[in-house]
């Protein structure tokens, strides 16, 4: 039988790590190095730091379980919404992602809701064990008091982040605040939505305060306040507390299409945003960085910290110049390409492999669903080849999970909504659209969700911003299969319900 999710908490085995060498090193390039119990560890401030790391790292899962199973949640959320279709090699190939892509598949037993349930909640109960050691104990070695409020903050977070993606995912999940003995495994009921929406602000609020305004580039990847003010807004604007969400996107975005007090700006070119030239640019508010260094193959199954999505997006069997061969998957769809046409974005985030391959007298092998255009934010280019280990599983390109230009838009709408500051809504609109050479537009919220779409294409917020708008059942009833009142949300995975006290999600 799969381990449940509550097994993580009670019996951890917590990795201890190194950092790996690199031009840029980073506390998120991790290798393990060993293993110690639970219930001798956290003795020192080298332990807790571990045990932090080990909170932190489901953030950057993109395989799991002994099955082949490619967890990266963009890959499903992608094939969810009109930006992509799901693609590989067939209509069985990761039936995960095809279940999005056509959710008449969906059911308890097949989909990404496995995944998406087995990530954050392994992160809830990490959280939940350095929060248990840690949170009033002054007997560690080492760990001085600023240490310790960091620590814990950087814990609250981390347990908000996962809870706000399981709410907004699956609404209906127990609420777990402390590691559970094992009497306690199968007996965990579900909250309200209400009720976990209200611990997620209670983490993001506390932690607040204590998390650093910046971090130096060893500690690249650790969360600030910018961070944590930015998902608290995404948070309230989800409620659809817009007072309280503009308010809290203000004090991230500062001055539209200036610096803010945080340090972040918009980039010049929009196609560095995603180059691993450039990671942790001033645009970037929470990113989780992939290494190419860890030279790892097939053996190391379940370890990467490497992009594997990017290998999963390349066009299969490639035989062209500036990518490598990928496998097919996320193929995007002509509908967002044609309304990218023109748009000075496109080519930073589609890339027409049948007009490239033509031009270079070059072949690729169509995927399921092909379309001829593939996503190019993450593209397996050869110029980021790994030099060592298996070249497919070694890709450097890291996710941007909020950026400064999606604070922009939801501050802006958080304004339309709220009948707020309609000045600074457009200013922030047109600051994005300015970046790029585009002439403003009014502040309606019908330009604010188009800019949504064409700005953050393929990032993985198509599917939720329609859902959490209500035009999910419109924009995708035909072409996904969407249906109102069930799709909105994912089943909660079969496996859990086992010898559980959990219900099953109105519709599965």
């Amino acid at each position: 039988m799969k381990k449940r999710y509550i097994q993580y908490g009670a019996l951890a085995l917590i990795s201890t790590v190194s950092v790996l060498a690199s031009c840029k090193k980073s506390f998120l390039e991790l290798t393990p190095k060993g293993q110690s119990l639970e219930s001798n560890y956290y003795q020192t401030a080298d332990q807790v730091y571990a045990g932090l790391v080990a909170a932190y790292d489901p953030l950057n899962t993109q395989t799991g379980g002994s099955d082949n199973t490619y967890s990266d949640p963009l890959g499903p959320l992608n094939a969810a919404s009109d930006d992509c279709v799901a693609g590989g090699g067939s209509s069985s190939d990761q039936n995960t992602w095809q279940a999005m892509n056509d959710m008449r598949l969906l059911t308890p037993a097949v989909g990404p809701q496995g995944e998406f349930w087995n990530i954050n909640f392994t992160g809830v109960n990490h959280a939940n064990l350095i929060l248990s050691k840690i949170v009033g104990n002054n007997s560690i070695t080492g760990l001085t008091t600023a240490l310790q409020s960091r620590y814990i903050a950087e814990a609250k977070f981390l347990r908000g982040h996962y809870y706000f993606d399981l709410v907004r995912i699956f609404q209906n999940v127990p609420l777990i605040l402390a590691p559970l003995t094992s009497s306690e495994l199968y007996t965990q009921k579900q909250a309200t939505p209400d009720a976990v929406y209200a611990q997620v602000e209670a983490d993001l609020t506390a932690a607040i305060p204590n998390l650093p305004t910046t971090v130096v580039p060893a500690e690249y990847g650790r969360v600030t306040q910018g961070a944590a003010k930015a998902l608290l807004g995404k948070v309230y604007l989800y409620e659809k507390k817009y007072a309280q969400a503009a308010a809290m996107f203000a004090d991230v975005n500062g001055t539209p299409g200036g610096t803010s007090t945080y340090g972040y700006r918009l980039m010049a070119n929009y196609g560095d945003i995603f180059s691993p030239d450039h990671k942790f640019n001033s645009e970037s508010i929470f990113e989780i960085e992939r290494t190419g260094t860890q030279s790892y193959s097939w053996g190391n199954w379940n370890q990467f910290k490497s992009s594997v999505y990017s290998q999963m997006i390349g066009a299969r069997s490639y035989t062209g110049p500036i990518y490598w061969a990928g496998w097919g998957f996320n193929p995007v769809t002509a509908d967002l390409a044609t309304a990218m046409k023109g748009d000075p974005r496109y080519g930073y985030t589609i890339v027409n492999i049948d007009s490239l391959a033509k031009a270079n007298n070059a072949t690729y092998q169509a995927s399921y669903q092909n379309t001829g255009y593939f996503i190019q934010k993450y593209a397996p280019l050869l110029k980021y080849k790994a030099a060592t280990g298996t070249t497919e599983l070694n890709f450097p390109n890291d996710y941007i999970e909020i950026r400064l230009a999606d604070t922009y838009l939801m501050e802006a709408e958080a304004l339309v909504q709220g009948a707020g500051d309609a000045g600074r809504a457009a200013a922030l609109l047109n600051a994005v659209r300015a970046r790029v050479g585009l002439p403003a537009v009014a502040a309606t919220l019908a330009n604010i969700q188009n800019e949504r779409r064409l700005e953050l294409a393929t990032e993985g917020h198509r599917w939720f911003d329609l859902v959490r708008w209500g035009l999910a059942p419109t924009v995708l009833g035909t072409s996904k299969h969407f249906t109102a009142g069930k799709n909105e949300i994912l089943p909660i995975p079969l496996n859990e319900l086992n010898n559980t006290v959990l219900v099953q999600n109105k519709g599965y």
